[in-house]
Protein backbone atom coordinates (compact mmCIF):
# COMPACT_ATOMS: atom_id res chain seq x y z
CA UNK A 1 0.00 0.00 0.00
CA UNK A 2 1.18 3.51 -0.83
CA UNK A 3 -0.15 6.57 0.97
CA UNK A 4 0.77 10.08 -0.15
CA UNK A 5 0.06 13.45 1.53
CA UNK A 6 0.92 16.79 -0.11
CA UNK A 7 1.96 19.72 2.03
CA UNK A 8 5.00 21.96 2.34
CA UNK A 9 7.95 20.40 4.12
CA UNK A 10 11.55 19.55 3.32
CA UNK A 11 12.63 17.36 6.21
CA UNK A 12 12.70 13.60 6.44
CA UNK A 13 12.59 12.00 9.89
CA UNK A 14 13.00 8.27 10.33
CA UNK A 15 10.17 6.03 11.45
CA UNK A 16 12.28 4.84 14.35
CA UNK A 17 12.87 8.42 15.49
CA UNK A 18 9.15 9.17 15.35
CA UNK A 19 8.30 5.93 17.12
CA UNK A 20 10.96 6.62 19.73
CA UNK A 21 9.63 10.09 20.39
CA UNK A 22 6.15 8.71 20.86
CA UNK A 23 7.42 6.05 23.25
CA UNK A 24 9.45 8.58 25.19
CA UNK A 25 6.30 10.62 25.84
CA UNK A 26 4.35 7.46 26.74
CA UNK A 27 1.96 7.76 23.82
CA UNK A 28 2.02 5.40 20.86
CA UNK A 29 -1.29 6.69 19.56
CA UNK A 30 -2.29 10.01 18.07
CA UNK A 31 -4.54 11.92 20.45
CA UNK A 32 -7.66 13.48 18.96
CA UNK A 33 -8.98 15.92 21.55
CA UNK A 34 -12.47 17.38 21.68
CA UNK A 35 -12.56 20.52 23.80
CA UNK A 36 -16.00 20.77 25.35
CA UNK A 37 -17.08 23.89 27.19
CA UNK A 38 -19.11 21.87 29.66
CA UNK A 39 -21.46 24.66 30.80
CA UNK A 40 -22.63 25.27 27.22
CA UNK A 41 -22.42 21.80 25.66
CA UNK A 42 -25.73 20.36 26.89
CA UNK A 43 -27.74 23.60 26.95
CA UNK A 44 -30.88 23.20 24.81
CA UNK A 45 -32.27 26.69 25.53
CA UNK A 46 -32.18 28.93 22.43
CA UNK A 47 -33.32 32.21 24.06
CA UNK A 48 -29.87 33.86 24.07
CA UNK A 49 -30.90 37.01 25.88
CA UNK A 50 -28.13 39.58 26.26
CA UNK A 51 -26.65 39.08 29.70
CA UNK A 52 -29.34 36.53 30.49
CA UNK A 53 -29.45 34.52 33.68
CA UNK A 54 -29.18 30.73 33.88
CA UNK A 55 -32.95 30.62 34.27
CA UNK A 56 -33.43 32.75 31.14
CA UNK A 57 -30.73 31.35 28.84
CA UNK A 58 -30.25 27.87 30.26
CA UNK A 59 -27.14 25.99 31.36
CA UNK A 60 -25.79 22.55 30.45
CA UNK A 61 -25.30 19.82 33.03
CA UNK A 62 -22.98 16.84 33.52
CA UNK A 63 -26.01 14.62 32.96
CA UNK A 64 -26.58 16.11 29.48
CA UNK A 65 -23.37 14.43 28.35
CA UNK A 66 -25.13 11.12 27.96
CA UNK A 67 -24.40 7.84 26.20
CA UNK A 68 -25.69 9.15 22.87
CA UNK A 69 -23.44 12.20 23.06
CA UNK A 70 -20.39 10.13 23.91
CA UNK A 71 -21.16 7.57 21.19
CA UNK A 72 -21.36 10.35 18.63
CA UNK A 73 -18.06 11.86 19.75
CA UNK A 74 -16.42 8.44 19.57
CA UNK A 75 -17.56 7.99 15.96
CA UNK A 76 -16.19 11.45 15.16
CA UNK A 77 -12.74 10.03 15.88
CA UNK A 78 -12.25 11.54 19.34
CA UNK A 79 -9.93 9.84 21.84
CA UNK A 80 -9.89 12.46 24.66
CA UNK A 81 -12.51 14.94 25.88
CA UNK A 82 -11.22 18.09 27.53
CA UNK A 83 -14.02 19.03 29.89
CA UNK A 84 -13.42 22.77 30.13
CA UNK A 85 -14.70 24.76 33.09
CA UNK A 86 -15.32 21.84 35.44
CA UNK A 87 -13.51 23.16 38.53
CA UNK A 88 -15.55 25.58 40.68
CA UNK A 89 -15.27 29.25 39.80
CA UNK A 90 -17.11 32.40 41.00
CA UNK A 91 -20.61 33.08 39.73
CA UNK A 92 -23.38 35.60 40.37
CA UNK A 93 -25.77 32.76 41.20
CA UNK A 94 -26.46 32.23 44.87
CA UNK A 95 -25.63 28.70 46.03
CA UNK A 96 -25.40 29.52 49.73
CA UNK A 97 -28.24 27.08 50.46
CA UNK A 98 -25.87 24.32 49.35
CA UNK A 99 -23.15 25.53 51.71
CA UNK A 100 -21.22 27.43 49.03
CA UNK A 101 -19.98 30.91 49.94
CA UNK A 102 -21.61 33.67 47.89
CA UNK A 103 -19.32 35.60 45.51
CA UNK A 104 -18.99 39.37 45.30
CA UNK A 105 -20.17 40.38 41.80
CA UNK A 106 -17.52 43.13 41.60
CA UNK A 107 -14.91 40.43 40.94
CA UNK A 108 -17.01 38.11 38.77
CA UNK A 109 -16.78 38.41 34.98
CA UNK A 110 -20.19 37.76 33.45
CA UNK A 111 -23.15 36.26 35.27
CA UNK A 112 -21.73 32.76 34.92
CA UNK A 113 -18.14 33.74 35.78
CA UNK A 114 -14.75 32.94 34.31
CA UNK A 115 -13.75 29.26 34.40
CA UNK A 116 -10.13 30.38 34.76
CA UNK A 117 -10.70 32.19 38.05
CA UNK A 118 -10.77 29.12 40.28
CA UNK A 119 -12.69 29.58 43.51
CA UNK A 120 -12.18 26.09 44.97
CA UNK A 121 -9.51 23.75 43.60
CA UNK A 122 -11.18 20.78 45.32
CA UNK A 123 -14.70 21.24 43.98
CA UNK A 124 -16.67 21.32 40.74
CA UNK A 125 -18.90 24.02 39.30
CA UNK A 126 -22.37 23.80 40.92
CA UNK A 127 -23.95 25.09 37.70
CA UNK A 128 -23.12 21.73 36.12
CA UNK A 129 -24.97 19.60 38.65
CA UNK A 130 -28.57 18.46 38.58
CA UNK A 131 -28.37 18.07 42.36
CA UNK A 132 -25.90 20.68 43.62
CA UNK A 133 -25.17 18.83 46.85
CA UNK A 134 -24.27 15.75 44.80
CA UNK A 135 -22.12 17.64 42.27
CA UNK A 136 -18.82 15.79 42.84
CA UNK A 137 -20.54 12.42 42.51
CA UNK A 138 -22.17 13.60 39.26
CA UNK A 139 -18.71 14.52 37.94
CA UNK A 140 -17.34 11.13 38.98
CA UNK A 141 -20.22 9.48 37.12
CA UNK A 142 -19.32 11.49 34.00
CA UNK A 143 -15.71 10.31 34.25
CA UNK A 144 -16.86 6.69 34.50
CA UNK A 145 -19.37 7.15 31.66
CA UNK A 146 -16.66 8.65 29.47
CA UNK A 147 -14.30 5.76 30.22
CA UNK A 148 -17.06 3.23 29.54
CA UNK A 149 -17.22 4.62 25.99
CA UNK A 150 -13.49 4.13 25.47
CA UNK A 151 -12.72 7.84 25.81
CA UNK A 152 -10.31 9.60 28.15
CA UNK A 153 -10.86 12.64 30.37
CA UNK A 154 -8.80 15.85 30.45
CA UNK A 155 -9.59 18.71 32.85
CA UNK A 156 -8.11 22.14 33.42
CA UNK A 157 -5.37 22.81 35.95
CA UNK A 158 -4.97 26.54 36.61
CA UNK A 159 -1.69 26.98 38.52
CA UNK A 160 -0.77 30.63 37.99
CA UNK A 161 -3.69 32.32 39.74
CA UNK A 162 -6.89 31.80 41.70
CA UNK A 163 -10.11 33.79 42.08
CA UNK A 164 -9.80 36.98 44.07
CA UNK A 165 -12.42 35.63 46.45
CA UNK A 166 -10.89 32.14 46.72
CA UNK A 167 -12.52 30.03 49.40
CA UNK A 168 -12.60 26.24 49.47
CA UNK A 169 -15.70 24.63 50.97
CA UNK A 170 -14.62 21.17 49.83
CA UNK A 171 -10.94 20.94 50.78
CA UNK A 172 -9.77 17.96 52.88
CA UNK A 173 -9.70 18.53 56.62
CA UNK A 174 -5.92 18.96 56.83
CA UNK A 175 -5.67 21.49 53.97
CA UNK A 176 -5.31 25.25 54.51
CA UNK A 177 -6.74 27.69 51.97
CA UNK A 178 -4.35 29.69 49.81
CA UNK A 179 -3.22 32.69 51.79
CA UNK A 180 -4.57 31.47 55.14
CA UNK A 181 -1.13 31.44 56.76
CA UNK A 182 0.47 34.34 54.84
CA UNK A 183 2.37 37.14 56.52
CA UNK A 184 0.47 39.98 54.86
CA UNK A 185 2.92 42.57 56.15
CA UNK A 186 5.51 41.29 53.63
CA UNK A 187 5.38 42.17 49.95
CA UNK A 188 7.17 38.88 49.20
CA UNK A 189 8.02 35.81 51.20
CA UNK A 190 8.79 32.36 49.74
CA UNK A 191 6.27 30.87 52.14
CA UNK A 192 3.48 33.32 51.29
CA UNK A 193 0.94 32.05 48.78
CA UNK A 194 0.25 35.54 47.41
CA UNK A 195 2.11 38.77 46.61
CA UNK A 196 0.97 41.82 48.57
CA UNK A 197 0.85 45.52 47.84
CA UNK A 198 1.35 46.53 51.44
CA UNK A 199 -0.39 49.61 52.75
CA UNK A 200 -2.84 49.69 49.84
CA UNK A 201 -6.39 48.45 49.31
CA UNK A 202 -7.61 46.83 46.10
CA UNK A 203 -9.44 49.17 43.74
CA UNK A 204 -12.18 47.67 41.57
CA UNK A 205 -11.40 48.70 37.97
CA UNK A 206 -13.46 51.49 36.45
CA UNK A 207 -16.02 50.28 33.95
CA UNK A 208 -16.66 47.02 35.76
CA UNK A 209 -20.34 46.27 35.55
CA UNK A 210 -22.40 43.28 34.65
CA UNK A 211 -22.31 43.36 30.87
CA UNK A 212 -20.08 46.10 29.55
CA UNK A 213 -20.33 49.88 29.27
CA UNK A 214 -23.92 49.84 27.97
CA UNK A 215 -25.33 47.59 30.70
CA UNK A 216 -25.69 48.71 34.32
CA UNK A 217 -26.07 46.06 36.99
CA UNK A 218 -27.46 46.55 40.47
CA UNK A 219 -25.35 43.56 41.51
CA UNK A 220 -22.06 45.45 41.18
CA UNK A 221 -21.47 48.26 43.65
CA UNK A 222 -17.64 48.73 43.53
CA UNK A 223 -17.45 47.98 47.24
CA UNK A 224 -15.40 44.77 47.10
CA UNK A 225 -12.92 44.94 49.98
CA UNK A 226 -9.36 43.60 49.97
CA UNK A 227 -6.66 44.99 52.27
CA UNK A 228 -3.79 44.74 51.67
CA UNK A 229 -4.28 44.40 47.93
CA UNK A 230 -2.88 41.30 46.26
CA UNK A 231 -1.05 41.16 42.91
CA UNK A 232 -3.26 40.35 39.92
CA UNK A 233 -2.94 37.11 37.92
CA UNK A 234 -1.34 38.60 34.81
CA UNK A 235 1.62 39.92 36.86
CA UNK A 236 0.13 43.29 37.73
CA UNK A 237 1.85 44.29 40.98
CA UNK A 238 -0.47 47.19 41.69
CA UNK A 239 -3.57 47.72 43.80
CA UNK A 240 -5.39 49.10 40.74
CA UNK A 241 -5.52 46.68 37.78
CA UNK A 242 -7.42 47.82 34.70
CA UNK A 243 -10.62 46.44 33.21
CA UNK A 244 -8.41 44.70 30.61
CA UNK A 245 -6.33 42.90 33.25
CA UNK A 246 -7.24 39.63 34.92
CA UNK A 247 -8.57 41.73 37.79
CA UNK A 248 -10.78 38.90 39.10
CA UNK A 249 -7.70 36.77 39.88
CA UNK A 250 -4.76 36.76 42.30
CA UNK A 251 -1.23 35.81 41.25
CA UNK A 252 0.14 32.76 43.09
CA UNK A 253 3.67 32.83 44.51
CA UNK A 254 5.97 29.97 43.49
CA UNK A 255 8.99 31.50 45.19
CA UNK A 256 9.95 34.04 42.51
CA UNK A 257 10.67 37.53 43.84
CA UNK A 258 9.67 39.70 40.89
CA UNK A 259 10.59 42.94 42.65
CA UNK A 260 14.22 41.87 43.06
CA UNK A 261 15.33 40.66 39.66
CA UNK A 262 13.05 37.61 39.59
CA UNK A 263 15.29 35.88 42.11
CA UNK A 264 14.25 32.30 42.84
CA UNK A 265 13.66 30.88 46.31
CA UNK A 266 12.82 27.21 45.76
CA UNK A 267 14.41 25.57 48.83
CA UNK A 268 12.68 24.75 51.05
CA UNK A 269 9.76 24.13 48.71
CA UNK A 270 7.35 27.08 48.71
CA UNK A 271 3.92 26.46 50.21
CA UNK A 272 2.23 26.83 46.79
CA UNK A 273 4.32 23.98 45.33
CA UNK A 274 3.08 21.57 47.98
CA UNK A 275 -0.53 22.70 47.76
CA UNK A 276 -0.59 22.40 43.97
CA UNK A 277 0.95 18.92 44.09
CA UNK A 278 -1.77 17.80 46.48
CA UNK A 279 -4.48 19.26 44.21
CA UNK A 280 -3.14 17.44 41.16
CA UNK A 281 -2.91 14.16 43.07
CA UNK A 282 -6.48 14.68 44.35
CA UNK A 283 -7.86 14.82 40.79
CA UNK A 284 -5.55 12.10 39.50
CA UNK A 285 -7.08 9.85 42.16
CA UNK A 286 -10.48 10.63 40.66
CA UNK A 287 -9.27 8.89 37.49
CA UNK A 288 -8.87 11.87 35.19
CA UNK A 289 -6.46 11.04 32.37
CA UNK A 290 -4.82 14.39 31.80
CA UNK A 291 -4.46 18.05 32.65
CA UNK A 292 -4.48 21.02 30.31
CA UNK A 293 -2.29 23.44 32.28
CA UNK A 294 -3.39 27.04 31.91
CA UNK A 295 -0.65 29.62 31.20
CA UNK A 296 2.02 27.08 32.11
CA UNK A 297 4.94 29.34 31.18
CA UNK A 298 3.90 31.86 33.85
CA UNK A 299 4.84 29.21 36.43
CA UNK A 300 8.55 28.33 36.95
CA UNK A 301 9.68 25.39 34.84
CA UNK A 302 11.40 24.00 37.93
CA UNK A 303 7.99 23.45 39.54
CA UNK A 304 6.76 21.39 36.59
CA UNK A 305 9.89 19.26 36.54
CA UNK A 306 9.31 18.54 40.22
CA UNK A 307 5.54 17.99 40.26
CA UNK A 308 4.80 16.08 37.03
CA UNK A 309 6.87 12.99 37.99
CA UNK A 310 5.11 12.92 41.37
CA UNK A 311 1.67 12.92 39.77
CA UNK A 312 2.74 10.24 37.30
CA UNK A 313 3.48 7.96 40.25
CA UNK A 314 -0.30 7.91 40.73
CA UNK A 315 -0.92 7.23 37.02
CA UNK A 316 2.11 6.83 34.73
CA UNK A 317 -0.08 7.36 31.65
CA UNK A 318 -1.57 10.68 32.77
CA UNK A 319 -1.06 13.44 30.18
CA UNK A 320 0.19 16.98 30.82
CA UNK A 321 -0.50 19.63 28.16
CA UNK A 322 1.02 23.11 28.52
CA UNK A 323 -0.69 26.25 27.28
CA UNK A 324 2.44 28.07 26.19
CA UNK A 325 3.19 30.87 23.73
CA UNK A 326 6.95 31.43 23.78
CA UNK A 327 8.73 29.14 21.26
CA UNK A 328 12.07 30.01 22.88
CA UNK A 329 11.17 27.88 25.92
CA UNK A 330 9.33 25.01 24.19
CA UNK A 331 12.23 22.60 24.49
CA UNK A 332 12.85 23.57 28.11
CA UNK A 333 9.25 22.83 29.10
CA UNK A 334 9.44 19.44 27.38
CA UNK A 335 12.78 18.34 28.81
CA UNK A 336 13.23 20.12 32.13
CA UNK A 337 9.51 20.67 32.71
CA UNK A 338 8.59 17.13 31.59
CA UNK A 339 5.41 18.09 29.74
CA UNK A 340 4.02 15.61 27.24
CA UNK A 341 2.55 18.18 24.85
CA UNK A 342 2.68 21.92 24.19
CA UNK A 343 0.25 24.29 22.47
CA UNK A 344 1.38 25.17 18.94
CA UNK A 345 -0.51 28.44 18.72
CA UNK A 346 2.28 30.89 17.89
CA UNK A 347 3.65 28.49 15.28
CA UNK A 348 1.33 26.48 13.04
CA UNK A 349 -1.97 28.00 14.17
CA UNK A 350 -0.91 31.56 13.38
CA UNK A 351 0.65 30.57 10.05
CA UNK A 352 -2.41 28.61 8.93
CA UNK A 353 -4.82 31.30 10.09
CA UNK A 354 -3.04 33.86 7.90
CA UNK A 355 -3.49 31.54 4.92
CA UNK A 356 -7.16 30.88 5.63
CA UNK A 357 -7.85 34.62 6.03
CA UNK A 358 -6.04 35.26 2.73
CA UNK A 359 -3.74 37.81 4.34
CA UNK A 360 -1.54 39.56 1.80
CA UNK A 361 1.68 38.28 3.41
CA UNK A 362 0.45 34.72 4.00
CA UNK A 363 2.70 32.09 2.47
CA UNK A 364 2.95 28.32 2.78
CA UNK A 365 6.70 28.81 3.14
CA UNK A 366 5.89 29.72 6.75
CA UNK A 367 4.47 26.24 7.27
CA UNK A 368 7.54 24.66 5.68
CA UNK A 369 9.88 26.64 7.92
CA UNK A 370 7.91 25.64 11.01
CA UNK A 371 7.83 21.98 10.03
CA UNK A 372 11.59 22.05 9.54
CA UNK A 373 12.36 23.93 12.75
CA UNK A 374 9.99 21.85 14.89
CA UNK A 375 10.84 18.44 13.43
CA UNK A 376 12.55 17.20 16.61
CA UNK A 377 9.53 18.00 18.79
CA UNK A 378 6.69 17.85 16.25
CA UNK A 379 5.04 14.85 17.94
CA UNK A 380 4.85 16.88 21.14
CA UNK A 381 2.99 19.84 19.61
CA UNK A 382 -0.80 20.09 19.92
CA UNK A 383 -2.32 21.45 16.70
CA UNK A 384 -5.74 23.14 16.45
CA UNK A 385 -7.74 25.75 14.56
CA UNK A 386 -10.16 26.59 17.36
CA UNK A 387 -10.25 26.69 21.14
CA UNK A 388 -12.04 28.83 23.72
CA UNK A 389 -9.53 31.69 23.33
CA UNK A 390 -9.57 31.87 19.55
CA UNK A 391 -12.05 33.11 16.96
CA UNK A 392 -14.47 30.63 15.45
CA UNK A 393 -13.46 29.64 11.92
CA UNK A 394 -16.95 30.43 10.60
CA UNK A 395 -17.07 33.83 12.33
CA UNK A 396 -17.08 37.16 10.55
CA UNK A 397 -13.71 37.93 12.07
CA UNK A 398 -12.00 34.80 10.75
CA UNK A 399 -13.12 32.81 7.68
CA UNK A 400 -16.88 33.48 7.37
CA UNK A 401 -17.77 29.80 6.93
CA UNK A 402 -16.59 26.53 8.42
CA UNK A 403 -15.67 24.99 5.06
CA UNK A 404 -12.87 27.53 4.67
CA UNK A 405 -11.09 25.78 7.52
CA UNK A 406 -10.78 22.50 5.60
CA UNK A 407 -7.23 22.95 4.19
CA UNK A 408 -5.92 24.22 7.53
CA UNK A 409 -7.49 21.34 9.44
CA UNK A 410 -5.97 18.80 7.04
CA UNK A 411 -2.52 20.27 7.70
CA UNK A 412 -3.14 20.46 11.46
CA UNK A 413 -4.18 16.80 11.64
CA UNK A 414 -1.64 15.22 9.27
CA UNK A 415 1.61 17.20 9.47
CA UNK A 416 2.82 15.23 12.49
CA UNK A 417 1.96 12.36 14.80
CA UNK A 418 1.23 14.82 17.60
CA UNK A 419 -2.27 15.48 18.92
CA UNK A 420 -4.95 17.35 17.02
CA UNK A 421 -7.81 19.19 18.71
CA UNK A 422 -11.18 20.63 17.75
CA UNK A 423 -13.53 22.85 19.78
CA UNK A 424 -17.16 21.83 20.25
CA UNK A 425 -19.25 23.19 17.37
CA UNK A 426 -16.25 23.60 15.08
CA UNK A 427 -17.19 20.43 13.23
CA UNK A 428 -20.60 21.88 12.28
CA UNK A 429 -19.49 25.43 11.48
CA UNK A 430 -20.48 27.32 14.64
CA UNK A 431 -20.03 31.02 13.89
CA UNK A 432 -19.81 32.53 17.40
CA UNK A 433 -22.11 35.44 16.56
CA UNK A 434 -23.94 37.35 19.24
CA UNK A 435 -23.28 39.83 22.03
CA UNK A 436 -23.72 37.48 24.93
CA UNK A 437 -22.84 39.72 27.89
CA UNK A 438 -19.35 40.19 29.28
CA UNK A 439 -18.03 38.18 26.33
CA UNK A 440 -19.26 40.80 23.87
CA UNK A 441 -19.29 40.55 20.08
CA UNK A 442 -15.83 39.08 19.49
CA UNK A 443 -16.24 36.15 17.04
CA UNK A 444 -15.83 33.73 19.95
CA UNK A 445 -18.17 31.60 22.02
CA UNK A 446 -18.49 33.25 25.41
CA UNK A 447 -16.59 32.01 28.46
CA UNK A 448 -18.43 34.21 30.94
CA UNK A 449 -22.12 34.04 30.10
CA UNK A 450 -25.08 31.66 29.97
CA UNK A 451 -25.68 31.01 26.29
CA UNK A 452 -26.87 28.60 23.64
CA UNK A 453 -24.55 27.63 20.78
CA UNK A 454 -26.79 27.46 17.66
CA UNK A 455 -24.90 25.20 15.24
CA UNK A 456 -23.95 22.85 18.06
CA UNK A 457 -27.58 22.82 19.25
CA UNK A 458 -28.68 21.82 15.74
CA UNK A 459 -26.44 18.76 15.96
CA UNK A 460 -27.55 18.09 19.55
CA UNK A 461 -31.19 18.08 18.36
CA UNK A 462 -32.74 18.54 21.79
CA UNK A 463 -30.61 15.81 23.34
CA UNK A 464 -30.87 13.18 20.59
CA UNK A 465 -27.31 13.95 19.41
CA UNK A 466 -28.21 12.70 15.95
CA UNK A 467 -27.52 15.77 13.81
CA UNK A 468 -31.03 15.91 12.39
CA UNK A 469 -31.21 19.64 12.95
CA UNK A 470 -28.19 20.30 10.74
CA UNK A 471 -28.30 21.68 7.21
CA UNK A 472 -26.88 19.58 4.38
CA UNK A 473 -23.72 21.73 4.36
CA UNK A 474 -23.26 21.25 8.09
CA UNK A 475 -23.69 17.49 7.72
CA UNK A 476 -21.04 17.45 4.98
CA UNK A 477 -18.64 19.46 7.14
CA UNK A 478 -19.07 17.10 10.09
CA UNK A 479 -18.57 14.11 7.79
CA UNK A 480 -15.30 15.67 6.62
CA UNK A 481 -14.10 16.02 10.22
CA UNK A 482 -15.10 12.44 11.03
CA UNK A 483 -13.22 11.08 8.01
CA UNK A 484 -10.10 13.21 8.60
CA UNK A 485 -9.86 12.62 12.34
CA UNK A 486 -10.47 8.88 12.18
CA UNK A 487 -7.96 8.46 9.38
CA UNK A 488 -5.32 10.56 11.13
CA UNK A 489 -5.82 8.63 14.35
CA UNK A 490 -5.51 5.21 12.70
CA UNK A 491 -2.87 5.75 10.00
CA UNK A 492 0.60 4.55 10.93
CA UNK A 493 2.04 6.85 8.28
CA UNK A 494 0.46 9.88 9.97
CA UNK A 495 1.40 8.71 13.46
CA UNK A 496 4.97 7.61 12.83
CA UNK A 497 5.90 8.39 9.24
CA UNK A 498 8.79 10.42 7.93
CA UNK A 499 7.89 13.88 6.68
CA UNK A 500 9.03 15.07 3.27
CA UNK A 501 8.01 18.40 1.79
CA UNK A 502 7.52 18.26 -1.96
CA UNK A 503 8.19 20.91 -4.56
CA UNK A 504 6.30 21.11 -7.83
CA UNK A 505 6.00 23.67 -10.61
CA UNK A 506 2.23 23.80 -10.10
CA UNK A 507 2.44 24.80 -6.45
CA UNK A 508 2.17 28.45 -5.49
CA UNK A 509 2.51 30.48 -2.28
CA UNK A 510 -1.00 29.43 -1.21
CA UNK A 511 -0.63 25.66 -1.70
CA UNK A 512 1.46 22.93 -0.16
CA UNK A 513 2.26 19.24 -0.66
CA UNK A 514 4.00 16.71 1.60
CA UNK A 515 4.55 13.02 2.10
CA UNK A 516 4.32 10.95 5.28
CA UNK A 517 6.13 7.61 4.84
CA UNK A 518 6.81 4.48 6.86
CA UNK A 519 8.79 1.47 5.64
CA UNK A 520 5.73 0.02 3.92
CA UNK A 521 3.38 2.97 3.44
CA UNK A 522 3.39 6.40 1.81
CA UNK A 523 0.74 9.10 2.34
CA UNK A 524 0.46 12.09 0.02
CA UNK A 525 -1.41 15.25 1.11
CA UNK A 526 -2.02 18.31 -1.06
CA UNK A 527 -3.87 21.41 0.20
CA UNK A 528 -4.98 24.56 -1.56
CA UNK A 529 -5.52 27.79 0.41
CA UNK A 530 -6.42 29.81 -2.70
CA UNK A 531 -9.91 31.30 -2.45
CA UNK A 532 -10.71 31.18 -6.18
CA UNK A 533 -8.09 29.04 -7.90
CA UNK A 534 -8.14 25.31 -8.63
CA UNK A 535 -4.73 23.63 -8.57
CA UNK A 536 -3.88 21.05 -11.24
CA UNK A 537 -0.65 19.16 -10.63
CA UNK A 538 1.24 16.10 -11.69
CA UNK A 539 3.05 14.95 -8.58
CA UNK A 540 6.31 13.15 -9.29
CA UNK A 541 7.31 11.24 -6.19
CA UNK A 542 11.05 11.18 -5.41
CA UNK A 543 12.77 8.04 -6.68
CA UNK A 544 13.97 6.99 -3.22
CA UNK A 545 10.36 6.77 -2.05
CA UNK A 546 9.51 4.32 -4.82
CA UNK A 547 12.33 1.80 -4.31
CA UNK A 548 9.96 -0.98 -3.23
CA UNK A 549 7.29 -0.12 -5.77
CA UNK A 550 8.39 -2.10 -8.83
CA UNK A 551 5.08 -2.27 -10.74
CA UNK A 552 4.00 0.74 -12.74
CA UNK A 553 0.25 0.36 -12.31
CA UNK A 554 -1.36 1.55 -9.10
CA UNK A 555 -4.77 2.21 -7.60
CA UNK A 556 -4.88 5.49 -5.73
CA UNK A 557 -7.61 5.95 -3.12
CA UNK A 558 -8.54 9.49 -2.09
CA UNK A 559 -9.33 9.27 1.62
CA UNK A 560 -11.71 12.22 2.01
CA UNK A 561 -13.98 11.37 -0.93
CA UNK A 562 -13.44 7.58 -0.94
CA UNK A 563 -12.81 7.69 -4.69
CA UNK A 564 -10.32 5.50 -6.55
CA UNK A 565 -8.01 6.62 -9.35
CA UNK A 566 -6.34 4.12 -11.65
CA UNK A 567 -2.78 5.02 -12.71
CA UNK A 568 -1.22 3.11 -15.61
CA UNK A 569 2.34 4.36 -15.16
CA UNK A 570 3.23 5.52 -11.67
CA UNK A 571 6.67 6.63 -12.82
CA UNK A 572 5.03 9.42 -14.82
CA UNK A 573 3.48 10.92 -11.71
CA UNK A 574 0.14 11.23 -9.94
CA UNK A 575 -2.42 13.64 -11.40
CA UNK A 576 -3.87 15.85 -8.68
CA UNK A 577 -6.66 18.41 -8.81
CA UNK A 578 -7.55 20.44 -5.70
CA UNK A 579 -10.45 22.89 -5.67
CA UNK A 580 -10.19 26.23 -3.81
CA UNK A 581 -9.95 26.03 0.01
CA UNK A 582 -9.74 22.27 -0.07
CA UNK A 583 -7.31 19.38 0.09
CA UNK A 584 -6.75 15.75 -0.83
CA UNK A 585 -5.16 12.78 0.91
CA UNK A 586 -4.07 9.94 -1.38
CA UNK A 587 -3.44 6.32 -0.54
CA UNK A 588 -1.88 4.19 -3.27
CA UNK A 589 -2.36 0.45 -3.58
Amino acid sequence: MLIVVLASCNTLASKNEKQGAANDSLHNNKLIIYQMFTRLFGNKNTTNKYYGSAEENGVGKFSDINDKALDSLKTLGITHIWYTGVIEHPTMRDYSSAGIQQDDPDVVKGKAGSPYAIKDCYDVDPDLATDVKNRVQEFESLVKRTHDHGLKVIIDFVPNHVARNYHSDAKPANVADFGANDDVAKTFSPQNDFYYITGKSFIVPKGVNAGGSDFKSPLKDNKFSETPAKATGNNVFSEAPSINDWYETIKLNYGVDYKNGETKHFEPKPSVWLKMRDILVFWANKHVDGFRCDMAEMVPVEFWGWVIPQVKKVNPQIVFIAEIYNPQVYQQYLTQGKFDYLYDKVGLYDAVKRLIKNDSLANTDDVVKLATADSAMSNNLLRFLENHDEERIASKGFAQKGENGIPGMIVSATLSGGPAMIYFGQEVGEHGDGKEGFGGEDSRTTLYDYWGVPAHQAWMNNGAFDGKGLSDDQKKLRAFYATLLNYSKNSDAIKYGKLLILSNDGLDRKSIAYVRKTDDKIVLVVVNFNRDKTINLNIQLPANLMEKKSEKKATVREILTHQNIEINDLSKGIPVQVSPMNGVIFELE
